[in-house]
């Protein structure tokens, strides 16, 4: 079973099963979900939260309620833009250029909102374009996903470009190459028993990058509501996919404690001319090639 046979079986039973929301159809995107705000909820209470101050996160309508409870906290969003088509490929949100509609009563009328700059189309209006050497390190950062495990698997929409983003940040040192060292922590799920419906604790003992998702239990492909028959069947991850320290469901929080090695930079070799020539940051950075 290739990844493009998993994502097919995800979309169509989101589809099938009436858990997709706009946009429609879930097909050839990271499909939005019944419970997404839920999976928000949960995601706000682990500790990896607590501590992060600046989030990259992606601009897909299940993440939304993450960049808007970001905002609402305090914390500065970094968003990619669309295919990194520009020289300056992420926009900043700054929660201090924002006001809260619901609890900023005496903003001015025209002043910019979470609610308006959290949009896909708000984030490019309202957000500020940077290079990323201007991207600080990044606490935690929320991958937009169509198929995870709860040994931290991921299979996005299969572009690629959350890798290549990784990776850009990766060079740079703005994310971590080493995932945050395990701790013990209350409500973790016993191992081999990560498919039960109780709470993991992210308790991360130091200040690597975190990486987590939030997704519907369809998503998870070794859970109980997964679309795929045999797990035994999921194709290993390639060396370029960044895996999950933290799966997030509306029902339940899984700390991976992840056997997959994070990619360190970009591997060049796998890039050919034609994506080079389409992406200014790595046309910028690539080295000479014979």
């Amino acid at each position: 079973m290739d990844k493009q046979a998993v994502r097919e079986a995800v979309w169509d039973a989101f589809e099938d099963r009436g858990e997709a929301r706009f946009p429609f159809p879930p097909h050839d995107r990271i499909p939005n979900f019944a419970g997404a705000a839920a999976a928000c909820d949960r995601l706000t209470d682990t500790d990896a939260w607590a501590a992060a101050s600046t989030l990259k996160c992606n601009p897909d309508a299940p993440q939304l309620p993450v960049r808007r409870a970001a905002l609402r906290a305090g914390k500065t969003v970094y968003v990619a833009q669309p295919r990194l088509r520009d020289a300056d490929p992420f926009l900043r949100l700054d929660p201090e250029s924002l006001v809260d509609a619901e609890s900023d009563g005496d903003a001015p009328s025209d002043a910019p909102t979470v609610d308006d700059a959290t949009t896909v189309s708000g984030i490019s209006t309202h957000g500020t374009p940077v290079p990323p050497e201007e991207v600080p390190h990044v606490d935690l950062v929320v991958a937009g996903s169509v198929g995870v495990t709860t040994d931290g698997a991921r299979i996005g929409k299969g572009e690629g470009y959350s890798d290549l983003e990784w990776g850009v940040l990766s060079e740079l040192g703005a994310v971590d190459s080493e995932a945050p060292r395990a701790s013990g922590g209350e409500g973790q799920s016993p191992p081999g028993n990560r498919t039960s419906p109780g709470d993991s604790r992210s308790e991360p003992d130091d200040d690597a990058t975190v990486v987590a998702t939030t997704v519907h239990e369809l998503s998870v492909l070794d859970g109980p509501e997964s679309p795929v028959a045999d797990a035994a069947e999921l194709p290993a991850p390639d060396a370029h996919d960044v895996p999950l320290d933290l799966v997030v469901t509306p029902e339940r929080t899984v700390r991976t404690d992840t056997p997959h090695t994070r990619p360190t930079g970009i591997d060049w070799d796998a890039l050919d001319d034609d994506k080079l020539d389409a992406i200014p940051v790595l046309a910028e950075r690539a080295p000479e090639r014979e």
